[in-house]
């Protein structure tokens, strides 16, 4: 073969090329973007044309030609194959078929040669049409044991996540873990997340620590820097959990503010409240009281307000001789709900994981997709600090999907597909149904029931909900499903259980649709907003109306029934 240089534009397509099907648009765009950061590694194969000319044929390499063409590159280099050669047709079948991609392990030895040689990970990343974060991903196998290595050579990987757990402790560790671990000949996969549950060490982040190098010091902390976390923020950290926690409470027992008061944290890393206390979620009222806590799961010093219920005053009464005393009022026991306030707490945020669900994965119409984020930013949970208003807050944190729209120029350019998954990742971040957390209201049900969330929703049928049901409501389940009711609750659960083992309860409460009551109630309050601007500009309208006949009333239509208990199969 000759090696010679022409302009892929002058190359024609071989009518009995193998691969007759359309490659997909992101494995071309990875291509192109190779192509335009190092060039044409692996010349395609040409031909002369039988028909005469200087015009060339490709015998095999029709897309890096294409997307060569794509990257402006005005020539590139050919192997011209020798006219004689009558093998042209198994060459290209076996280029196509016989090809294996490097495995992870052998990817990350070439990225390790790559940096020797002086090359960055971001410069890498663009040669390859890789994310970065891809790079820092295999970067991390140098710090995995050999034998480990060996396993995932052969294709079996753990996630992201499993892999930093793993890389994280020392190759000691991860050997005596190994040992347990590693996979028998009757089963060659590993299980990698009990791999890195079994060298899980709970890390305390020093950008929680509300003390200082002195406090620090005392305890006998020392930070570890976390290599591979991103480079704009604080990355160190310590394990020891016991020291850290000690120096955040001498921090919050020396700094605890007038009418503060240090109280516990559940298991969940939650306030635990007084007795009868209710928690104040807009600004605490002059009498009410804040209660400072540290989060045993990442140590950090919080804060919730909560307010304390006026005690009952004693009212005087007189018996049937006249005679005075004093009585304390009781309360009459309140009937227990048919969802309990942690049931409802599960709720939101299986709501809010079907919700982001379906903005990941289901089809969306774009004009669709365009309307959703309109309503989106006005979610209960969105503030914008635009200088429009005099609002002095922030906004969601959507810098970094925003930020896939910038070209290296610093110019506003994208592709149609980076647009759409941006816009998927912005409605991701903003809209959320947890109670616990950020609440978007309505805006995020309408939306869930646009695009059809519901179904993403999980099997409820378990322990843990089933026992935030009330007596009532359990019985009204199981008599929905057909499931004979028991005279103990519990066995009324395990019943449940076992008939949706196979199948899918879902809770009305936990459907997202919201009634056309609610829906037209916010319309409204925009509506009429928009009404008084109209009339504000338009001073004669409203009286123009009332000369000619009265207004019309757009009230909401009656909200659908409940549809009941919705069961499927999965």
């Amino acid at each position: 073969m000759q090696l010679i240089t022409a302009d892929p534009r002058s190359l024609k397509d071989n009518p009995d090329r193998s691969r007759q099907s359309k490659s997909s648009p992101q494995s071309d765009a990875l291509l192109c973007a190779s192509i335009r950061a190092i060039g044409v590694v692996q010349p395609p194969v040409v031909k002369l044309d039988p028909e005469g000319g200087n015009s060339y044929i490709i015998v095999f390499g029709h897309r890096r030609a294409a997307q060569a063409i794509a990257a402006d590159l005005a020539e590139i280099p050919l192997l011209l194959a020798d006219p004689s050669d009558d093998l042209g047709a198994m060459q290209s079948f076996a280029e196509n078929i016989a090809r294996e991609p490097l495995n992870p392990v052998d990817q990350w030895r070439a990225i390790e040669r790559l940096v020797a040689l002086g090359w960055t990970e971001e410069s890498i990343a663009m040669a390859l049409a890789l994310p970065s974060r891809q790079i820092r991903k295999l970067r991390l196998l140098a710090n995995i044991l050999p034998s480990m290595l060996d396993q995932m050579a052969r294709g079996d990987m753990p996630n992201e996540q499993q892999l930093r757990t793993i890389a994280a402790a020392g190759q000691d560790e991860q050997g005596e873990v190994w040992k347990k671990y590693k996979p028998k000949k009757q089963d060659p996969q590993v299980s990698w997340w009990e791999v890195a549950r079994a060298l899980t060490r709970t890390r305390m982040l020093a950008k929680h620590a509300s003390f200082g190098d002195e406090l620090a010091q005392a305890y006998g902390i020392t930070w570890v820097e976390d290599l591979f976390a991103p480079a704009d923020e604080d990355s160190r950290y310590t394990t020891d959990v016991e020291a850290f926690l000690g120096a955040q409470q001498e921090w919050l027992a020396s700094n605890l503010p007038q009418r503060g008061a240090v109280i516990e944290a559940n298991e969940y890393g939650q306030a635990k409240l007084p007795a009868k206390a209710q928690q104040v979620y807009g600004k605490p009222g002059k009498g009410d009281l804040t209660g400072w806590y540290i989060n045993a799961r990442d140590g950090s010093v919080q804060s919730v307000a909560y307010r304390m219920p006026e005690a009952k005053k004693p009212q005087l009464i007189k018996d049937a001789d006249g005679v005075e005393a004093l009585i304390e009022e009781v309360e009459a026991p309140r009937a227990r709900p048919d969802v309990t306030q942690k049931g409802l707490d599960m709720i939101g945020d299986l709501r809010t994981d079907a919700l982001h669900e379906a903005l990941a994965r289901a089809p969306i119409e774009d004009d669709t997709l365009m309307a959703l984020l309109i309503l989106a930013f006005t979610g209960t949970n969105v503030t914008v600090a635009s200088g429009a208003s005099d609002n002095p807050y922030g906004h969601a944190k959507c810098g970094p999907h925003a930020a896939r729209l910038i070209g290296e120029d610093g110019k506003f350019s994208f592709d149609r597909e980076t647009l759409i998954q941006a816009a998927r990742s912005v409605l991701i971040e903003v809209l959320s149904l947890r109670r616990n957390r950020s609440d978007s209201g309505l805006i995020a049900r309408i939306t869930g029931d646009a695009i059809g969330a519901d179904q993403f929703l999980p099997n409820m049928a378990t322990e843990d909900f089933l026992s935030c049901l009330s007596r009532n409501a359990l019985e009204a389940a199981a008599e929905t499903a057909g499931v004979p009711g028991r005279i103990k609750v519990k066995d009324t659960r395990t019943a449940l259980v076992e008939h949706f083992a196979e199948g899918k309860l879902v809770h009305p409460a936990a459907l997202l649709a919201p009634s056309a009551e609610e829906v037209g109630s916010w319309v409204g309050r925009y509506t009429s907003a928009d009404s008084e601007l109209e009339d504000a500009d338009q001073p004669g309208r409203l009286e123009e109306e009332h000369s000619d006949g009265d207004l019309v009333d757009h009230s909401a239509a009656d909200a659908e029934p409940d549809e009941g208990f919705r069961e499927a199969a999965e």
